[in-house]
């Protein structure tokens, strides 16, 4: 199924598992696959920022994409960011062979007028021919800020763009924005949120579809997403409170895959919670406090019934 406008729900962002000499641990990239979507995954997106693409060969990257389309029941995404345009469309042509729903691309960090933004996606677009492509922004990481007059003329531009991963921060106002555009009669495109579901609640209120984000515990967001859609939005509500704490944790610039990843691992899903070098590494006061965490998390839910 070709990823398009209507795409809601949760794409949960899938991180790379690794053995501890650092080869790719493709049992726990099986097991992890089954696990996003028991969690309630809609979707799923690798090789972004947060499964280490940027640390994987083009070999490599290709045969994670190989895997996981023929592992999965669940749309994928697959991010395709790269420093040139020739790579970008190795990948991505790949990927679509193979199965993938669509491609994720963030902006270069040369990119510093909003003129070079517009050129940089209606190359994008054009390199990129059919394949339907996410619009990912997030300016923390990538140093490049994308107005939302740049958005909605991208949108307009490339019938292709189908779809905002917005991590923007603070960035509310800017969902709000968009959607009243398209009431006012833009072109709609699906908007998925990022920043480990920190403002998720708050995002869904604004007008967003969902999220396409990572979390150690990705059913957070599928009970959060499923609450509000059914109307209620106090449960939401104490579904968000119970997991903050621990969402809050995860959030530590440098540390949070380090943290995510420790947790999959506690959790059973991957055997192993090795980062590829360079990458942050948890402290043992770290781990008991995620632990304790955990535990609290734990106990909170259950008054939930969840």
């Amino acid at each position: 199924m070709m990823l398009d406008e209507t795409a809601k729900g949760v794409f949960t962002i899938a991180v790379t598992p690794f053995l501890p000499d650092e080869s790719l641990d493709w049992d726990s990239v099986d097991r992890m696959v089954d696990f996003y979507i028991e969690k309630g995954a809609t979707g799923l997106t690798i090789l972004g920022m947060m499964g280490e693409a940027g640390k994987l060969t083009a070999d490599e990257s290709i045969a994670v994409v190989k895997r996981v389309t023929a592992r999965s029941t669940v749309p994928i995404v697959v991010g395709v960011s790269a420093p040139g345009f020739a790579a970008m469309k190795t990948l991505s042509d790949a990927a679509m062979d193979l199965g993938a729903a669509g491609v994720m691309v963030a902006p270069p960090g040369s990119l510093k007028t909003d003129d070079q933004i517009l050129t940089y996606y209606h190359n994008t677009a054009e390199v990129l021919g059919d394949a339907p492509f996410v619009l990912q922004d997030f300016p923390l990481v990538t140093n490049v800020v994308i107005p939302t007059k740049v958005i909605l003329q991208i949108v307009a531009d490339c019938p292709t763009c189908v779809m905002l991963k917005h991590e923007d921060w603070p960035g509310l106002e800017k969902i709000s924005t968009l959607r009243a555009a398209s009431d006012a009669g833009a072109r709609r495109i699906s908007i998925l949120c990022g920043n480990g579901g920190l403002y998720l609640l708050e995002e869904m209120l604004r007008g967003a579809d969902g999220a396409m984000t990572g979390f150690a515990y990705p059913e957070m967001m599928a009970q959060v997403v499923r609450a509000y859609n059914g109307k209620d939005l106090d449960h939401a509500r104490d579904i968000f409170d119970a997991y903050m704490p621990m969402v809050r944790y995860e959030a530590q610039p440098g540390l949070g895959l380090a943290i995510r990843k420790y947790t999959l691992a506690q959790r059973g899903v991957i055997a192993h919670d090795s980062l590829r070098k360079p990458g942050a590494s948890l402290s043992a006061v770290s781990r008991s406090e995620v632990d304790a965490l955990a535990q609290r998390q734990m106990a909170r839910l259950k008054t939930l019934g969840l």
